[in-house]
């Protein structure tokens, strides 16, 4: 098959608002060759071989020229690599897709286009403004703010503009904000028209600033606003006062450390996000099988021998079945065993390997376990125990105090990661950080080894501190860490949660 080029809109910033196409361009990759406004989060979607190009243009600064990014897609295309070319908003809305897709005509090469929501829609959606209204206006124009005010002629009409068009929508306005108003004014428009900047639309950066034509210069000026931004102009800009949203969630602006493994941070993420914050993703951990399965693959094949098997985490479901399975073994090979989970999570996640657990304590750690076996005879019992290595002994301990014979088994292990450092202690440095969770003492233990010794306290001088539960925070105490935020509940839920109603004490 002939290599191709798709020209791929990667929205506006929010990441969840790419298309399916647009995500599956992403996954099939060979080569990604992306902008500065779209999300670095969409990269998570590429395989690991595909080569990430980063071609971005920022305030003037710009990375390639158009010309050297032409030649670059050419040249991978050539190569018979699949190239996906991801551009912010719509590449052909104000993206100079259009260029690039004559560039490819023009040298023979396949392409196709994968229209992106463009940021012109999606900034005033989320800003609470429909561009259109049928009480305000039945017209829409998508304007350039790029303009040169002192270019001899303008290549805009801007009389038709003014006098003929109900809502306007000018793109990377910020710089020209005073020409814009000045010469909607002067070619008839009111000076009192409603106008809204929307920076960093749909992003948990977003900020927006009103005000109307004749004031709305000022305005920005004394926000200190910035590009990329959005420029609004019409009456519909009035109705975000009772349709904003997206600037009303509790968390918009927290900056907040995510430390758990990148497998298992995306339920965090997703729930600390849909509440407004902006995560950062800094792992401390990866979780890997034993580097020696024989121990493991012994008790699944002596599985006939035990009455109970006891999962303590969701990675300890996970990396069993894994282990299960790669033994041509399934879910019938446990129908003689009772079973029990430390948690809702846990047991979820056996119910989706098709086990239900029989005993699911009251409270997520291992003392509740115990409690729950309270009422069960399991003296002169064999117990399955299958956990990470290095765990807390309080389970087996107890278990065996009950008179049950209890096999621990290691079916998987955490490694410290330490990619990203720098970034990390950069953000730290520079005082942007709100809040840092932990999930594990494993991961508070290996943050702080990411961290200088003698910078430590330094660094983290102002940043609240979560924790899943008192385990952990126990850890983080003694780590030296001040912990503001335990939950109650030692899930993921519970924790954010808990976030939830720090920060609303602490508004």
């Amino acid at each position: 098959m002939k290599a191709k080029v798709y020209l791929v809109g990667a929205g506006p910033g929010d990441p969840e608002l790419i298309t399916v196409k647009g995500r599956r361009c992403i996954e099939n990759a060979d080569v990604i060759i992306y902008d500065y406004l779209a999300s670095a989060a969409l990269l998570k979607h590429a395989s690991e071989a595909a080569e990430k190009i980063y071609v971005g243009k920022k305030g003037g600064d710009h990375t390639l020229s158009q010309d050297e990014i032409n030649a670059l897609i050419v040249q991978k295309a050539r190569a018979g690599l699949t190239v996906c070319r991801l551009k912010g908003g719509d590449p052909f809305i104000f993206g100079r897709g259009g260029e690039e897709a004559e560039m490819l005509v023009q040298k023979g090469l396949a392409f196709e286009v994968v229209p992106g929501v463009t940021a012109a829609v999606a900034a005033a959606a989320y800003a609470g403004i429909p561009l259109t209204h049928r009480k305000h206006t039945a017209t829409l124009a998508f304007v350039t703010g790029h303009e040169d005010p002192d270019k001899k002629k303008s290549g805009i009409d801007w009389e038709s503009l003014a006098r003929g068009i109900g809502t306007l929508v000018f793109f990377m306005g910020v710089k020209n904000i005073a020409d814009i108003a000045r010469k909607l004014i002067a070619h008839g428009r009111s000076a009192d028209t409603p106008v809204a900047l929307i920076r960093w639309g749909s992003t948990p950066a977003q900020q927006t600033v009103t005000g109307t034509l004749d004031n709305i210069a000022e305005r920005v000026r004394k926000a200190g606003l910035k590009a990329p931004a959005i420029t609004v102009v019409g009456e519909v800009v009035q109705l975000r006062q009772t349709l904003k949203w997206f600037e009303n969630r509790p968390l918009l602006g927290k900056r907040i450390v995510v430390t758990r493994a990148r497998e298992q941070a995306s339920d965090l993420v997703q729930r600390l996000a849909d509440l407004g914050a902006e995560c950062l993703e800094y792992p401390t951990i990866r979780v890997a099988p034993p580097d020696d399965p024989r121990r493991l693959d012994e008790a699944i094949g002596n599985l006939a021998d035990y009455d109970w098997i006891v999962f303590t985490s969701v990675n300890g479901v996970n990396f069993f079945f894994q282990r299960l399975f790669a033994l041509d073994r399934d879910v019938r090979a446990l129908h003689q065993l009772h079973t029990a989970a430390i948690g809702p999570a846990t047991a979820e996640k056996m119910r989706s390997y098709g086990l239900k657990s029989d005993i699911v304590p009251e409270t997520y750690r291992a003392e509740a376990v115990v409690q729950a076996f309270g009422g069960v005879d399991i003296s002169t019992k064999k117990i399955l125990l299958p956990r990470a290595a290095q765990a807390r002994p309080v389970l087996p301990t107890a278990l065996r105090n009950m008179g049950a014979e209890v096999d621990e088994v290691v079916t998987y292990h955490t490694e410290r990661v330490t990619q990203d450092v720098e970034q990390l202690i950069a953000q730290l440095e520079a005082g942007t950080v709100d809040l840092i969770t932990f999930t594990s003492s494993s991961t508070v233990n290996n943050f702080k080894a990411l961290l200088p010794p003698d910078d430590f306290q330094r660094l983290i001088d102002g940043v609240a501190i979560a924790s899943i539960g008192p385990i952990t925070t126990e850890t983080a105490v003694k780590t030296g860490f001040n912990v503001h935020i335990t939950a109650q509940s030692y899930t993921i839920a519970g924790l954010c949660e808990a976030i939830l109603h720090f920060f609303s004490e602490n508004r």
